[in-house]
Formats: structure tokens, sequence, C-alpha cells
């Protein structure tokens, strides 16, 4: 069975429909990218999945349950975790505070001293180790990132939705996120991700669906689908098809 099944899921902006008719499954343990070029629709097909909107039409499922119809923060509470493409630090407090605040919100809230232990695994896991303590807003860019996903992984997912996580970072940089989303697959996360960085993509994921316009236009291993003429189409227009 699916962990997470999408059928004829549509939404719609008044009269914009930014993601139309979208169908898929994603088996657990998958590493999935979810491609294609800026207004396609993928930001929002994770807002879907997440409950951040709701939708217009069509059904989500998780694990055989429809999740389309409840609130985000039980949709979190049945193991699905995001990142968002501007990273949403909670600046005023320290590294170990802002991971604190997702422990005390999953579905088995964890508190005070008992947290201790948990925050620094997660840091230790995502290359923050030993930095608890450190202001959230005296951090790089790739370090803010490391810390929202500490903040994802405090929910304890079955499912981490990452939305262009990788963006921004330079070659070294790039290496090690690569590395770190290669451990979270490795322990067994299913994740789908929203990615421009083709070799990533390549490095990551064994499948990619690839929208266009709200509508999904490929859908099946990442070398086959990167090579689809509609797919190269879709990225560089009918001269490079």
């Amino acid at each position: 069975m699916s962990l997470l099944s999408l059928r004829g899921v549509t939404k719609s902006f008044g009269g914009l429909t930014a993601v139309n008719g979208l169908s898929f499954d994603l088996i657990a343990g998958e590493t999935v990218g979810l491609l294609g070029p800026n207004g396609s629709g993928k930001t929002t097909a994770l807002n879907l999945i997440s409950g951040y909107l709701p939708v217009s039409d069509g059904i989500i499922a998780l694990s055989g349950e429809t999740i389309s119809t409840i609130g985000p923060e039980r949709i979190a509470h049945r193991g699905v975790a995001r990142t968002f493409q501007l990273v949403r630090a909670l600046p005023s407090l320290s590294v170990g505070e802002n991971v604190l605040a997702a422990l005390a919100f999953r579905k088995a809230p964890v508190w005070g001293r008992q947290a201790e232990s948990h925050i620094e695994r997660l840091l230790a896991d995502v290359g923050l180790a030993g930095r608890a303590a450190q202001p959230a807003d005296s951090l790089t860019y790739i370090d803010l990132k490391r810390m929202e996903l500490a903040r994802a992984l405090a929910s304890d997912p079955q499912l981490l939705l990452l939305d262009e996580w990788l963006a921004g970072l330079n070659p070294t940089e790039l290496r090690a996120g690569i590395a770190l989303i290669t451990s979270l697959r490795q322990r067994g996360i299913t994740i789908l991700l929203v990615e421009h960085v083709m070799d990533a993509v390549r490095a990551l994921c064994t499948r990619c669906i690839v929208m266009n316009a709200g509508s999904k236009i490929a859908d099946g291993p990442t070398a086959e689908v990167l090579a689809d003429a509609e797919v190269i189409r879709a990225y560089l227009g009918d001269d490079h098809a």
C-alpha cells in the first residue's frame, strides 16, 4: 500500500488553477523529486499535502486514511513534516529553543529537561552538535537550513516534504546537504523534495514527478524523466526538445 496517495487533487484560486487533477503515489522509503519550472504548482502541491491549503477537489491519503479534510496540525501529528523555501526561524530564541518549540507541539510532546537529550541528538543528526545555546539569528544560511530540518525531524515524521532545501548552497554546502538527505533516506524516512539543483536530484532521487502549468507531465525513473522531450520543453522551450 502507498504511504501517500493523491487522486485528482486540484487547487484553484479564483479563476487560476494552480494544481490541476494531480495524481501520484509514494511508497514508503522512497526519495522522489517533484520537479517543474517556476510557477508549475510544486509548492502549492506541498501546501496541499501538509494541510497549509485546503484542496478544491480530489483526495489526499496517508497510509490509506484521508488527510485532505483535516487541518495542518493533525496532519503533522500523523507523521508529515516539511521545510519551506524561506527558512522560518524564531530569531529571538537559541538554536536549541527553536528545536524545543517543535518538540513541545508534536503528537507526543517533550518539555524541559527531558527534551535536552532529544535536542542534542537532533542537532547532531543535522550537523549542529554542541550548538544548542547559539542564538538562531547568528547562524549562516546553511546552518539555518540545518536547524529548520532538525525542527522538522523533531516531529519524528514518516514523510518529509523538502521545499528547495538545497537552494542557494555553495558546492561544499551542497555536498554536505546531499549527504545529510541521504542519511535520512537510509533511516527509512520517505522524502518528497522540490528541487531545481539537478545534480542533487540525480544523486538523491530514484524517481521524479514533473509538473508544468499545474498538471503532471511525467512520472518515472529519474534518468528517463530528465531525458523526456516534454520535460525538456517545459524547462527550456521547443528549441531544446
